[in-house]
């Protein structure tokens, strides 16, 4: 459907319907605020525990409501955080998820890593897992 004859405008509602419906294939999850939890969440992560200029490299490559998530929030003056190890990734993902927590923040996160890998370059991949701790890194299959 066209409402503003933009390719991009228009069509971003319908990629991340995509990005949400592989979280929840992955994840044999059925709640669709659920996965945008997951995504947001762990973008929000790890964007914070990235520099400000590989955040922004980062940022770039996603599509555009993709990135307006990314972005949601974002105090560049406080990245990267402190501390920055794999627990802490994991706690502050699963710390979003209240009510129904997180079976295994684990397998949550690597297939927002997953999802990333598959849609942008290996290129910014390899920048993103280079500037991460040894730990985290290891979630990116």
């Amino acid at each position: 459907m066209k409402i503003t004859g933009l390719e991009t405008i228009d069509h971003a509602p319908q990629v991340v319907a995509e990005w949400l419906n592989f979280l929840q294939d992955a994840l044999g999850w059925n709640e669709r605020g659920r996965a945008y939890m997951l995504l947001r969440e762990t973008l929000h992560a790890l964007r914070d525990y990235l520099t400000v200029a590989e955040a922004a490299d980062l940022g770039a490559q996603l599509p555009v409501l993709i990135r307006g998530i990314y972005y949601e929030g974002w105090v560049p003056d406080r990245t990267p955080v402190h501390p920055r190890s794999r627990e802490d990734f994991l706690t502050r993902v699963g710390g979003a998820f209240k009510v129904t927590p997180l079976y295994d923040p684990e397998v949550a996160v690597a297939a927002v890593f997953d999802l990333l890998r598959i849609k942008t370059s290996q290129g910014e991949i390899d920048q993103v897992t280079s500037a991460l701790r040894k730990s985290l890194r290891d979630l990116w299959h």
